[in-house]
């Protein structure tokens, strides 16, 4: 599981900030587990310490989120 920011607070913001072009660059807030660079990872939000509300699947490209089921 990785982050992204902004601290988005829908899924949907999320999903259409990414098909707006806006660059995301995932990460792991604990710094244990390297994030994927290309594959298929999933993206939690909003941050700790607020509850996890949503999820989504991505795909990253060169360290780049490029799309989101």
């Amino acid at each position: 599981m990785a982050y992204v920011d902004p601290n988005y607070k829908s899924k949907r913001e999320f999903i259409d900030a990414v098909k707006a072009g806006v660059k995301h660059y995932p990460y792991n807030p604990s710094g244990m587990f390297p994030v994927e660079q290309n594959g298929c990872i999933t993206i939690e939000g909003p941050h700790y310490p607020k509850p996890h509300k949503w999820y989504a699947q991505c795909y990253v490209e060169h360290g780049v989120v490029v799309k989101v089921k």
